[in-house]
């Protein structure tokens, strides 16, 4: 049997991903993966929080621009950017679109679907397709 003098909760890539934002977005500007690891304050790695942005630059949460020589990055939107990308990027991978939104549709509760009729009744914003 193996002992463990340190035992760490083994968090899933999203749990991850969500703090690397969260942080991002205290943020008074660009900041470098260093500065993240800095305000995680926990015991991640250096590589670790790189891999973590990495990830998110290939989602479209996150920005980049050249730092010297590293990157300073920045949050690409806010949460509800965010979500809402996801639910674009599931929704793309489907082949039946409608079959999809209309069970999302039904799903919701009537709160829900009422501030859903309420956005879609609302005029197109200009530079919206």
């Amino acid at each position: 049997m193996v002992e463990h003098s340190r035992r760490h909760r083994r968090r899933g890539q999203g749990e991850l991903e969500s703090l690397v934002l969260s942080v991002l977005r205290e943020a008074d500007g660009p900041a470098t993966a260093g500065w993240v690891q800095e305000r995680l304050g926990e015991d991640l790695a250096y590589t670790t929080v790189i891999t973590i942005l990495t990830r998110l630059l290939a989602k479209g949460a996150v920005t980049r621009e050249r730092a010297g020589r590293s990157f300073a990055w920045t949050p690409a939107s806010d949460h509800a950017g965010l979500a809402a990308h996801r639910m674009r990027r599931v929704l793309d991978a489907e082949s039946d679109r409608e079959a999809v939104l209309a069970s999302f549709v039904t799903g919701l509760g009537p709160d829900d679907e009422r501030l859903l009729r309420d956005l879609l009744g609302q005029p197109r914003s200009d530079g919206e397709d």
